[in-house]
């Protein structure tokens, strides 16, 4: 399961960051802003028409972050 698959108001747990076609330097970034394994993350809301999604990582920090990249961010589901 990937971040752009998860829904709204779940909670999951990063279990890894693809490099895509953006290469090391958008994992870098993402890690940067706390999207790393063993995080948990929430999606607080969804854009309509694969806009972007507002994501809480951790217990504080909320992001947006774009469909597409979402997409790298591969998660296992968090079962608590």
């Amino acid at each position: 399961m990937t971040l752009a698959e998860l829904r709204v108001g779940q909670f999951a747990v990063v279990e890894s960051v693809e490099t895509g076609l953006h290469g090391q330097g958008l994992k870098n970034r993402l890690e940067a802003m706390g999207i790393f394994p063993g995080k948990t993350i929430r999606v607080l809301r969804k854009a309509a028409m694969g806009g972007p999604l507002g994501v809480r990582v951790g217990s504080t920090t909320e992001i947006a972050i774009r469909s597409k990249e979402a997409a790298l961010v591969v998660l296992k589901p968090n079962h608590t």
